[in-house]
């Protein structure tokens, strides 16, 4: 493993009450239309998300997404950064490459969002569905 490690949403929410700061690495689409993790309530800080894509519409890798992270979270390399994407994959390959420019990674498991059961529907695990906040408001 090229990063610190994989967390599930609930140990992931723990580390956020402890200073942890949560990078959504999504699309800007995304954002808009499925939800975003909230996590200025996890610790005394106060600490919105970051919100940085890894990859833009398409596929496309986001070219400055380190220039982006550093400029976001000058204070960040202090601190323990979690990683979310949709499913936990593209969260990944963000962990690894911010691990490499000298920050302390972790991946968020699942995602924001989750698996898709036997439907389609993504309703089976994830940060939202496992009653985390989200701009949503509760389930």
């Amino acid at each position: 493993m090229s990063y610190a490690g994989d967390l599930t949403p609930q140990e992931a929410w723990t580390r956020l009450q402890q200073g942890a700061i949560l990078v959504d690495v999504r699309t800007e689409g995304e954002w808009a239309h499925i939800g975003i993790p909230v996590t200025a309530s996890a610790n005394e800080k106060g600490t919105d998300p970051l919100f940085i894509p890894w990859t833009f519409p398409g596929g496309i890798p986001n070219p400055d997404f380190i220039t982006d992270l550093t400029r976001q979270a000058p204070e960040a390399e202090a601190a323990e950064l979690l990683f979310i994407c949709r499913s936990g994959q593209r969260s990944i390959a963000a962990a690894t490459a911010a691990t490499q420019a000298g920050f302390t990674s972790y991946n968020v498991l699942e995602g924001f969002e989750g698996e898709p059961d036997r439907y389609g529907e993504r309703t089976v695990n994830g940060w939202k569905n496992r009653g985390l906040p989200t701009n949503l408001g509760s389930r």
